[in-house]
């Protein structure tokens, strides 16, 4: 009989089948895979109102299961960044202005903004939390990329988030810097 696992906790890594939810051959039941599944898309969908970390493995493991509409492409120089969207309307209103190239200012030493040619449905709330590679909406036209992590009191609606933000500080640096978003193909 398969049991059920207790539920994530916030930070928590990524639940592993017990020795007692695994078949003679070591591989877990197909429930237990689902349940794993659910469990990757539950941090997806939190990120979508407040964000509350997930295992990095986890995300990039969900990144890879959303269809390519919910991917963009987001180039900075020589580097590629996938960026998951958001299912919501904002993040479903920056993708219909894709191709798009933006100069983005530096600003605070944690992120780059721009504004955007038109205005997006915009859904703010307050995250608390930033994290490397959020990419969020100030307002209804100021797009941000934050590229470390930091506190803050300010309200933003969820555009997206870098699937492995591993070296975006370094691809975005110190200056005011050039990024494409383009269709994930």
């Amino acid at each position: 009989m398969i049991t059920r696992k207790p539920a994530v906790r916030q930070g928590a890594q990524h639940p592993v089948a017990s020795k007692s939810e695994r078949r003679p051959s070591g591989r877990p039941h197909g429930l237990v895979l689902l349940q794993d599944l659910l469990v990757f898309g539950a941090c997806e969908a939190r990120q979508q109102s407040t964000y509350v970390p997930c295992d990095i493995a986890a995300v990039a493991v969900a990144a890879s299961l959303q269809p390519e509409a919910s991917r963009i492409w987001m180039i900075v120089g020589e580097r590629r960044f996938v960026v998951t969207l958001s299912g919501n309307a904002t993040g479903q209103a920056f993708a219909e202005l894709l191709p798009l190239t933006l100069d983005m200012a530096e600003l605070n030493g944690n992120e780059k903004h721009a504004d955007l040619p038109t205005a997006l449905p915009a859904d703010a709330t307050q995250p608390g939390m930033i994290h490397n590679g959020d990419l969020m909406l100030y307002g209804s036209k100021t797009v941000v990329v934050f590229y470390k992590a930091f506190t803050s009191p300010y309200s933003y609606s969820h555009i997206g988030r870098v699937a492995d933000p591993a070296g975006l500080v370094h691809a975005l640096g110190q200056q005011s810097v050039r990024l494409s978003f383009l269709k994930y193909k």
